[in-house]
């Protein structure tokens, strides 16, 4: 095992891909000489070139452009946004072309993509930088949407995704950038868990605390506090948001009862609801509380400052919980 911050571990899945495969080229804004702005590129273009390694004008429409060129010639181009808000002038190549073109020519050609996306909030960064846009990918068929919480997941997924003839959308939390992990580099990629599955992070007994991303080191810290007051939860990590692994879900959930899901994302038509919905669809005669969502609110995502009263926090998760196991609110120390 090798200890790496889940940034230095993307950089790691990078640089194996393309040992691996010769076809993987890089392409975005920064990435070369640079070596991304979170420097997740570092040191790739002294590496493998600026043929394999390519710094691309700020347009993101014209990146993802290039990309499906590149994929009908055969080669597995990985893009980086390099922020999740400037995903967007990309949207319409995402959802009209890469996600489409694999269904449109009959299986006649793939689109081997990988898109990753820094993404969330949690840095104080500006309007534009800490968005989650998961849900518009999620609803367009023809991609996987991929987020990961850790530096071993980060590694092994990526690699996979880039490897995987599907279109992917790779979501990276970016203030999860410096968080250590262990990392084993010499395992072999088919040992990896398939890159769909769902991950149960922490096992309980008596509610289901379901999300991703960064929002995994939340939900930990509310597990702890709850045990504190002798209340079980068990903490389910998607990792995929397309496809989600409703087996593992609908396990846990059959087990506890009781679910909270949780994002960072708006809550209007977010993942949260599909996923909570799908839940009562497989699971209704198990539940013995209606499901509730802990997310963002529905606004703008706000300022710096304000940021903290927008992301979904340890008193709102522990309330949540509190609700599904009709207690009173004894884990946030409120009153009933």
């Amino acid at each position: 095992m090798t200890e790496l911050t889940l940034g230095k571990a993307l950089g790691a899945g990078l640089r194996q891909a393309m040992r691996d495969d010769d076809k993987v080229v890089l392409l975005g804004e920064d990435i070369g000489k640079l070596g991304g702005v979170f420097r997740i590129t570092d040191g790739l273009l002294d590496e493998f070139g600026a043929a394999r390694v390519i710094d691309t004008p700020l347009a993101e429409s014209g990146i993802v452009g290039t990309a499906v060129g590149l994929a009908f010639r055969g080669y597995r181009p990985v893009v980086e946004i390099q922020f999740d808000g400037f995903v967007y002038p990309a949207f319409d190549q995402i959802v009209a072309q890469v996600a489409k073109l694999h269904y449109r020519t009959q299986g006649r050609v793939k689109m081997p993509i990988t898109i990753r996306i820094p993404w969330a909030g949690g840095i104080g960064a500006a309007e534009h930088h800490s968005e989650s846009p998961e849900a518009y990918f999620v609803h367009t068929a023809g991609l996987r949407v991929i987020a990961v919480s850790n530096p071993e997941d980060a590694y092994r997924s990526l690699r996979q995704a880039i490897a995987s003839d599907d279109p992917v959308i790779f979501f990276e939390p970016k203030r999860l950038y410096h968080h250590k992990g262990d990392v084993d580099l010499e395992a072999p990629l088919a040992d990896a868990a398939p890159m769909g599955l769902a991950r149960v992070v922490r096992t309980g007994n008596d509610a289901t605390l379901i999300t991703y991303g960064a929002m995994i080191s939340t939900a930990l810290q509310a597990a702890d506090a709850a045990a504190d007051e002798g209340v079980s939860l068990e903490v389910i990590d998607l990792r995929s948001l397309s496809p989600v692994d409703y087996d593992s879900v609908a396990a846990s959930v059959r087990k506890t009862g009781r679910v909270v899901v949780a994002h960072e994302a708006s809550r209007e038509a977010g993942v949260a609801a599909e996923v909570i919905a799908s839940i009562t669809e497989r699971c209704f005669e198990y539940l013995e509380s209606a499901p509730l969502r802990v997310t963002g609110h529905d606004v703008p995502y706000p300022p710096a400052k304000l940021e903290k009263y927008h992301l979904p926090d340890l008193d709102r998760l522990l309330d949540a919980v509190d609700r599904v196991l009709d207690r009173p609110n004894s884990l946030t120390g409120a009153g009933a």
